[in-house]
């Protein structure tokens, strides 16, 4: 049997990093994980390759190869997904898929043969088994949960890494918390699921000896649900794991509730992290009510970000416009804490209700769900009707856009959190990828840029001021591009 298993190309976003991504020489920022993980759970007689149509085009011959097309994916790839579903119904392939996008809406892919639905390490023993006795059936779903503990290492020899900028490992899913816009606790529960250090350093002993020594993104949507397993098993381990592996540093996703624990900040560092994605959502504790983001309440937001970055992680932030009790100050309020915080990765966004959330449940119910989830918040859209009217509020997004993305002010914010941060500990070497982005970034944005007099006098200043992280300087010149990119795009 020869599978082959499709990742559909993400649009341009924030996320995809697609014009910061030409100044390292990479295609992607981050490899299709849950693929991966579905190829190593497929039978090991079976003949497996993987297409990553955001690093390669998908080819006729790669679709007369197979006898099966395994396609998953997130919501934000719903377009390319129905294409590649066309393409390979048209060649006579046999379409299994699976993954966030078709668990979330399946009635909208008619054309897939066989829906394997919740999480793979349940529902695809099931079809396999189905389909060596001659009778698949159309929808698998499970009936609750897995065991992250039986979850095998992904097939990383089906990639090619040099074309990503970074690699991924999943240490636990699932989210104590419950925000009614969020949909990770719909697809993946409230207790959170662990998998154990020796699975997790197992994993990354796989990465480095397939030479893999950059960055790796711990993809848990809460990196820090269960403290103590952190405290007392994985970090420590990551930092024994780190001793001899040089130029491996990590990034991951946390709550806000970080910033309340200094030993367990402190093992984060000192474990290689770097970088934490944090759901600031609103400064507005009324917003906060409204969408049940109960953990960041009753507390000094911006002392919190600056706390953590004083102990030595950059804090990514996410923030909503477009709640119900949002007014005309609400852009405002974003805009000067963004830039009082020094976030210098804002991703502000506009409300959508995605399909299986409390707020989708709500607003359909009052007749507010207008269009289909687009699953990208930071594009400009929403499938809602917004209480201060879409006119307004489309307004206000593209005023906090315009600004907080606009060179002077972003290269201002760069300089606020430069201020703060701790440095780390171990600087990773100059390799030929980040000498070519100096390059680079020296010429698009020193020389061709229309920020150039801003770019020097950061560079300038950090040499003065804070030369060990001169590096960083760079890397965020180049995002500050990207996200300008992006802008010019989407936000008219």
């Amino acid at each position: 049997m020869n599978v082959l298993l499709i990742y559909p190309r993400f649009p341009d976003t924030f996320w995809s990093f697609r014009y910061a991504l030409r100044f390292i020489g990479k295609k992607a920022a981050f490899p299709p994980l849950g693929l991966l993980t579905v190829a190593s759970l497929l039978p090991e007689e079976w003949s497996r390759r993987i297409k990553n149509v955001n690093v390669e085009d998908l080819m006729d011959k790669d679709l007369s190869w197979a006898d099966m097309a395994f396609i998953g994916g997130m919501t934000v790839q719903r377009e390319s997904a129905k294409q590649i579903i066309a393409r390979c119904r048209a060649k006579g392939l046999k379409v299994i898929a699976g993954g966030p996008l078709f668990t979330a809406e399946p009635e909208k892919f008619e054309a897939v043969d066989h829906l394997v639905l919740d999480e793979a390490e349940i529902t695809l023993p099931s079809l396999i088994e189905d389909l060596q006795n001659g009778c698949p059936k159309r929808i698998y779903r499970a009936p609750g949960f897995c065991d992250l503990q039986h979850t095998p290492i992904p097939s990383w020899d089906l990639i090619t890494m040099k074309r990503y900028a970074s690699m991924s490992i999943q240490f636990s899913r699932g989210c104590p918390f419950n925000c009614e816009f969020c949909n990770v606790t719909a697809l993946f529960g409230h207790r959170p699921r662990l998998k154990t250090s020796q699975q997790v350093i197992a994993e990354l002993d796989r990465l480095y000896e397939a030479g893999w020594h950059g960055s790796i993104f711990f993809v848990d949507d809460n990196f820090i649900a269960n403290k103590e397993y952190l405290k007392t098993e994985l970090l420590p381990a990551l930092i024994d794991w780190r001793i001899d592996k040089k130029g491996s540093v990590f990034f991951t996703e946390a709550s806000i509730n970080l910033a309340d624990d200094p030993e367990l900040l402190d093992l984060m560092y000192k474990a290689g992290f770097d970088t934490v994605f944090i759901g600031i959502e609103s400064p507005d504790e009324t917003c906060l009510t409204e969408c049940h983001k109960i953990q960041n309440k009753n507390r000094d937001l911006l002392q919190n970000v600056k706390t953590i970055q004083r102990a030595g992680l950059q804090v990514m932030g996410g923030f909503i416009v477009g709640f119900d009790s949002d007014t005309y100050s609400t852009f405002q309020r974003q805009i000067d804490f963004i830039q009082e915080s020094g976030i210098v990765t804002a991703m502000v966004g506009i409300l959508q209700a995605p399909p299986g959330t409390r707020l989708f449940d709500r607003l359909q119910r009052e007749n507010r769900v207008v269009s289909t989830f687009s699953g990208d918040n930071v594009d400009g859209a929403t499938n809602i009707i917004p209480k201060m009217g879409l006119d307004s509020l489309l307004d206000g997004y593209r005023s906090i856009m315009k600004q907080i993305y606009s060179p002077k002010i972003f290269y201002r914010r760069v300089r606020t959190f430069l201020k703060e941060l701790r440095a780390p500990e171990i600087r990773s070497p100059m390799d030929v990828q980040r000498f070519l982005a100096v390059i680079r970034s020296g010429f698009w944005l020193g020389i061709c840029g229309k920020e150039r007099l801003q770019y020097w006098h950061l560079l300038l200043w950090t040499m003065i001021r804070k030369p060990r992280l001169l590096s960083l300087a760079f890397t965020l010149a180049i995002y500050g591009h990207h996200y300008r990119k992006i802008c010019e795009a989407h936000i008219h």
